[in-house]
């Protein structure tokens, strides 16, 4: 039986774009441009024709502009992907932000070139992963175990586990240490502000995202938390009940200065092709907190975070994961539930409760 392809409708007022995201997006496997559209009320009108499993989606259009686009799309035709196409700016991290906030699965940023084939590589660069992803979902799952588990008990539940022996018992949490990577902005923006006010521990946040939007991120969720949340900066003491979010671009990790737990901003190259990276501060994590710890892994591409994981574990750590059915894209946690790495997967409106009662006890 041959495989589906993924139907894709372009949407952009530029012809220059429509054309380079169509050639684009016809040189990925397994993709099929269906077709293409000038505006958000053509696109809304040819989505019942075309049936498009993916819409990229331009912001600046004439009539009806992406947003209103996604709104229209998320409540019409739910199971619809969306990447948007967005610029780097600040206005233009504000609403890429936004939109992915609104269920955009992640987005595209237009190259500041007007080289033709400049532009078409840096769009598949950022397109041709995420295009893969999809298309994994529409086939059968590589996670058939991580599926498995998520789909026979849509509640909380105990992971299987690798056969780690810590080094010690688990210890009361005195730090929560969050991966997450594609679907993150509107998952954290459901669980940061269901956190208590009274979380009497730091919360520390890799979220693969530019330098542009990591600052957006944190303030979006500012506004929405009883915690504070703010981008991490080097030399910041880690306070109980703040949430820090680590700076695209830039690697973050905890250190101890002089018995006093800090966060060290720097400029160490990617590890898993990001920066920042989960990996990276989960590492650290482990290093400075041990036994202490709490990590949670969450929707997203690729393995980011399991070889962190499996250190936190050895010494002692408490690891739970998004399940399967909550997530944008099972990839890490998916990896982590594999690895045997896990004690508990959770669907996404548990989470907050689980970080609340495992660092209140």
């Amino acid at each position: 039986m041959p495989k589906r392809l993924l139907r894709v409708l372009v949407v952009d007022d530029s012809v220059l774009y429509r054309k380079v995201l169509s050639e684009v997006l016809s040189n990925i496997p397994g993709v099929e441009v269906v077709g293409t559209a000038t505006d958000g009320k053509v696109a809304l009108a040819k989505i019942p024709q075309l049936k498009p499993d993916m819409l990229t989606l331009d912001f600046d259009m004439p009539e009806l502009d992406g947003l209103k686009v996604l709104e229209h799309v998320r409540i019409d035709h739910p199971d619809i992907k969306v990447i948007m196409v967005s610029t780097h700016t600040k206005e233009g991290a504000a609403i890429t932000l936004r939109a992915l906030e609104l269920g955009a699965l992640t987005f595209a940023t237009k190259p500041r070139t007007e080289n033709p084939l400049e532009s078409k590589t840096v769009l598949f660069d950022q397109l041709a992963p995420v295009v893969k992803e999809i298309i994994s979902q529409i086939q059968p799952s590589q996670y058939s175990a991580g599926k498995d588990l998520a789909v026979s008990q849509p509640d909380v539940i105990d992971a299987p586990q690798e056969k780690i022996i810590p080094q010690t018992a688990a210890g009361r949490i005195q730090i929560v240490a969050i991966g997450i990577s594609t679907g993150g902005p509107k998952a954290l923006a459901e669980i940061i502000p269901c956190l208590p006010q009274d979380l009497r521990v730091p919360v520390v946040i890799v979220q693969h995202m530019p330098s542009e939007f990591t600052a957006a991120l944190a303030e979006s969720l500012d506004q929405k938390s009883a915690l504070k949340v703010i981008e991490a900066e080097n030399n910041m003491e880690l306070k109980r009940g703040t949430i820090f979010i680590a700076p695209g671009g830039r690697q973050m990790k905890v250190v101890n200065i002089s018995g006093k737990p800090m966060l060290e901003v720097n400029d160490d190259p990617p590890e898993n092709h990001c920066q920042p990276s989960v990996d990276y501060l989960f590492r650290s994590v482990s290093k400075v907190y041990g036994k202490h710890a709490l990590g949670v892994i969450m929707t997203g591409m690729g393995s980011d975070g399991v070889l962190g994981l499996r250190l936190m574990k050895r010494l002692g750590a408490q690891v739970i994961a998004q399940d399967k059915q909550s997530c944008v894209v099972f990839g890490m946690p998916g990896e982590a539930i594999n690895a045997g790495v896990v004690d508990r997967v959770v669907p996404l409106n548990y989470i907050a409760i689980e970080i609340a009662r495992r660092a209140g006890e």
